[in-house]
């Protein structure tokens, strides 16, 4: 969404979002993830907008969105939800999730104060401007220090000096990883959390046992009541303010929100303006795209290309995603393609065609769709980077034979240098999720292409980390980049 550079679409993807996760009855959103990924081996850049402060800044108008747009004369920091139709947000992963050393997902971010707050921080600024209801508690350490344990950060920083007013909340089973194994002391656990000035601890399993640790410490004056009435006041500050008590029930009147026709075309938008052509012909004279939607024969090749699970990613349905078109209701980019080219032009698929194939065909061209599978969090965390098998094949076999453009699915840069030169054209397709119809309105020029990257793309993961303002920025393509392509009429 990001690559799109339109924080109004974003805000309209909130208060879409709102809409239908309150027809289910939901109140609360863990969003925006406002993260800074400084390295995409990390396995949860996807949900980064960016590794720029200033353009994660931006996105954050998804809170408002979300939330609704804070009164004129609210007072700043404190959380705003603007009735039945919106939901409660939470601005996450507090703070320099983004940072850790070689992207290794709740680990470490070794970085100085002034560092930390130039980069990390920029985003939770504009988040509690926007009246940001909640702010979730980071699994990683910032030098050393667990962030679940940070009572400078949270209480210091984040309450005192920033004002903010909503309550914080912890990560999943996030205070028992801040001992070594998780859960080795959760008395101590229960103590360090709460003292640091968490509000909300999600307690998945063993609530029974927090619930008689955190009394305990009450009654032996280990945590003062001090400290369990503020969590109270802001916890119940944002409930009143959400309308909880006297709206506690799913409104079933909002059902009919939910995949609704309109937000169908808004994500189809989204597809569409955050596409980022990387690469149009050997020169500007000579471009491929957009496509001619009358050919004689055309190829439709890889992993990606009839896949919904793919297009989605992770965190869809289920927490690591799925392959596969049974997932959820959408197009694959194979439908959205058969649904775009003039009916006579006769469409060929093919997962994995070798060489031969392509060659014996007279295809006029290709589309190759390939990428990564879906992951989510740490098994995400990727130290190479590359595209899966059989994808480089594919692209070898298809590209090296007949005029081709690559679509790549991924939730980051990844590996494409080596192939890069077989290609006629290459386009990052990122998450487009359910709505792959977006992307054939693109490569066949019902609309014309104007993403731009908001991360970096890298030559070798030997590069790592690399941002733009680097000394050392040498990247294969430069943050900010993409191509243009004028919508045509073509027949």
């Amino acid at each position: 969404m990001s690559s799109s550079r339109d924080p109004n679409l974003v805000k309209r993807i909130g208060a879409a979002t709102a809409l239908e996760v309150r027809a289910t009855g939901i109140p609360y959103v863990f969003a925006p993830c406002i993260a800074v990924c400084r390295d995409p081996r990390w396995g949860r850049c996807y949900e980064s907008y960016s590794e720029d402060p200033k353009l994660v800044q931006a996105m954050t108008e998804i809170v408002s969105g979300l939330q609704g747009d804070i009164p004129a004369n609210s007072s700043k920091g404190v959380p705003f939800v603007a009735g039945k139709t919106k939901v409660a947000a939470c601005a996450k992963h507090y703070v320099g999730d983004g940072g850790t050393t070689k992207g290794i997902n709740e680990n470490n971010t070794q970085i100085s104060r002034h560092g930390l707050l130039s980069i990390h921080m920029p985003g939770y600024y504009n988040s509690i401007i926007k009246g940001v209801s909640t702010v979730m508690v980071s699994y990683s350490s910032w030098n050393g220090v667990k962030m679940h344990a940070n009572h400078d950060m949270v209480t210091g920083f984040l309450k005192n000096i920033l004002r903010f007013r909503g309550f914080v909340i912890s990560d999943w089973e996030g205070i028992d990883r801040i001992t070594s194994p998780p859960h080795a002391n959760y008395s101590y656990s229960i103590q360090a959390g709460i003292s640091a000035g968490i509000d909300m601890i999600m307690v998945p399993n063993t609530y029974k046992e927090f619930i008689d640790g955190l009394t305990s410490h009450v009654k032996n004056k280990v945590i003062p009541m001090s400290r369990i009435d503020d969590a109270v006041k802001r916890i119940l500050r944002v409930k009143f303010t959400m309308g909880l008590f006297e709206n506690p029930l799913a409104d079933n009147s909002l059902v009919d929100e939910l995949g609704s026709q309109e937000h169908r075309e808004l994500a189809r938008e989204a597809v569409r303006k955050s596409l980022v052509l990387l690469k149009n012909g050997e020169s500007a004279a000579k471009p491929l795209l957009p496509l001619p939607k009358k050919a004689t024969k055309i190829l439709v090749a890889g992993s990606h290309a009839d896949n919904l699970g793919y297009q989605c990613g992770g965190w869809t349905i289920e927490w690591q995603g799925l392959g596969g078109n049974n997932l959820t209701s959408g197009t694959t980019i194979l439908t959205a393609i058969k649904n775009t080219v003039d009916p006579s032009t006769e469409v060929v698929y093919k997962e994995n065609p070798d060489a031969d194939f392509v060659k014996s065909n007279n295809f006029s061209y290709a589309i190759v769709v390939v990428g990564e599978p879906p992951y989510a969090e740490t098994f995400g965390d990727s130290l190479n980077l590359t595209i899966s098998e059989p994808g480089p094949s594919t692209i070898q076999n298809v590209c090296g034979t007949v005029k081709c453009v690559t679509v790549i699915i991924s939730g980051r840069p990844v590996v494409i240098q080596p192939y890069v030169s077989l290609m006629d054209a290459l386009v990052a397709a990122w998450l487009p999720g359910s709505e792959g119809q977006g992307v054939a309105d693109v490569l066949f020029g019902d609309y014309g292409f104007t993403g731009t990257l908001s991360r970096t793309w890298f030559k070798t993961v030997d590069q790592l980390p690399m941002n733009i303002g680097d000394k050392h920025y040498d990247p294969l393509f430069p943050f900010g980049f993409g191509l243009t392509t004028k919508p045509t009429k073509t027949i």
